[in-house]
C-alpha cells in the first residue's frame, strides 16, 4: 500500500464477501460533500450482489461505472483501456476476495496507479461462519486492512471476541461496528478477565492474547503499571542487545499459518537468555519510541526474569 501523496491516482480498495455491504457504504460515500472532487471518479466492481449501483445517480457525482465479469477480465492492460477512456482522478475498486486480496496488492498497475487505503466490510451475523469455513481469505482481507467495519451487528454478538481476531493479525487496523439500524456502537470498555488495577496485573497463559490487544489498544490502561506473564524468547539485532521480547505464538488463519506476537522488553541479562526458551516475566510497562515498531509502543522494563515451564498450549487463540 502507498501513501496517498506519492501515487496520482489513488486506489480506494473496498473488499468483504458476498453481501457484506459493500455496495451500501460505496453507494453512501459518493454522496457525501466530504467526498467530492473536481476530477472523475472511476468506479470497478467484480461482484454484483442484492444492492445495485444507480448508475444516474452516480454521475451526479462524477462517478462512473464499469463491471469486471471475471477475474480474467481483470488485467494491466483492461485497467489501461479504463485509464485512457475515463482519465479518472481516483479510483474505488469494489473487490472480490476470492480473487486474493493478496493477489490485487502485488499486481502490476498501470503507471501513477497505487492502493492508498483499504477498507473491508463484514456482516458481523455470518463472521464465526466465515471464520469457521473461509479464514484464510478473511485474515488475507484483514492483514493490511486500514478498517474492518462490522455491521448488522446483535446485542447477543461477541462483538470483543470478533475484535481481537482482526487485531492479532492487524493490530493497527480501526475495527468499527454498526448496530442493525445503521449506527455507530461502542462496545468498549470491554470487560477484562485480570484485574488492571492490581498491583501486579497477572496474565494467565490462557489471557495473553486479550493483554496484547489491549494493551495496543489502549495505553493508558497499563503504563507505569507492573505485569506478569509467562512468554517464549525473541531475540533480534533489530532490538538491540539489552533488549529481547517475550511472547506467544499466535494462530491467525490456520495451524500452519502463525505470528509471534509481544512487545520489546529491556532486560540486563537479555544478552544470556536463550532464544526459544520460556520466561516467567515480572516488568513495569512504559510507552516510548522503538524502530521495530516504526514509531511509539509499549516497552517492558524487567524488573525480575524467571525461566519458566513450557505450557501445555502454545499457541494463542482469539476466538
Amino acid at each position: 500500500m502507498y501513501e496517498e501523496d506519492e501515487v496520482e491516482i489513488p486506489i480506494y480498495l473496498i473488499t468483504g464477501f458476498l453481501e457484506s455491504g459493500k455496495t451500501s457504504f460505496i453507494n453512501f460515500t459518493v454522496a457525501q460533500d466530504y467526498f467530492q472532487i473536481d476530477g472523475p471518479t472511476l468506479l470497478i466492481t467484480t461482484e454484483e450482489g442484492e444492492v445495485e449501483y444507480d448508475e444516474k445517480e452516480l454521475l451526479k457525482h462524477n462517478t462512473v461505472l464499469e463491471i469486471v465479469e471475471g477475474p480474467e477480465q481483470f488485467t494491466l492492460d483492461y485497467l489501461k483501456k479504463l485509464n485512457r477512456k475515463y482519465r479518472p482522478e481516483r479510483i474505488i475498486l469494489e473487490y472480490n476476495p476470492l480473487w486474493s486480496v493478496k493477489k490485487l496488492e502485488e499486481m502490476e498497475l498501470p503507471r501513477g496507479w497505487g492502493i492508498v487505503q483499504e477498507i473491508v466490510t463484514v456482516d458481523a451475523s455470518c463472521f464465526q461462519i466465515y471464520m469457521q469455513n473461509m479464514k484464510s481469505v478473511f485474515m488475507e482481507m484483514a492483514k493490511n486492512a486500514d478498517m474492518v467495519m462490522f455491521n448488522r451487528c446483535r446485542p447477543e454478538d461477541p462483538l470483543p471476541s470478533f475484535r481481537r481476531s482482526i487485531k492479532v493479525v492487524n493490530q493497527a487496523c480501526d475495527v468499527l461496528f454498526e448496530n442493525e439500524e445503521g449506527e455507530i456502537d461502542n462496545i468498549f470498555e470491554d470487560q477484562m478477565p485480570f484485574d488492571t488495577d492490581a498491583d501486579v496485573i497477572e496474565i494467565d497463559d490462557a489471557d495473553y492474547g486479550i493483554w496484547y490487544v489491549d494493551m495496543g489498544d489502549n495505553p493508558e490502561r497499563y503504563e507505569g503499571k507492573t505485569v506478569h506473564f509467562r512468554g517464549m524468547v525473541l531475540k533480534s539485532k533489530d532490538v538491540g542487545a539489552d533488549f529481547f521480547v517475550p511472547g506467544r505464538m499466535a494462530m491467525t488463519c490456520c495451524a500452519d499459518d502463525t505470528s509471534f506476537i509481544g512487545y520489546v522488553c529491556k532486560c540486563a541479562s537479555a544478552k544470556s537468555l536463550v532464544m526459544g526458551s520460556w520466561v516467567d516475566v515480572t516488568a513495569t510497562v512504559k510507552w516510548g519510541y522503538m524502530k521495530v515498531y516504526d514509531g511509539e509502543g509499549p516497552v517492558l522494563y524487567a524488573k525480575e526474569i524467571k525461566p519458566a515451564k513450557k505450557p501445555e498450549s502454545e499457541l494463542v487463540y482469539f476466538n
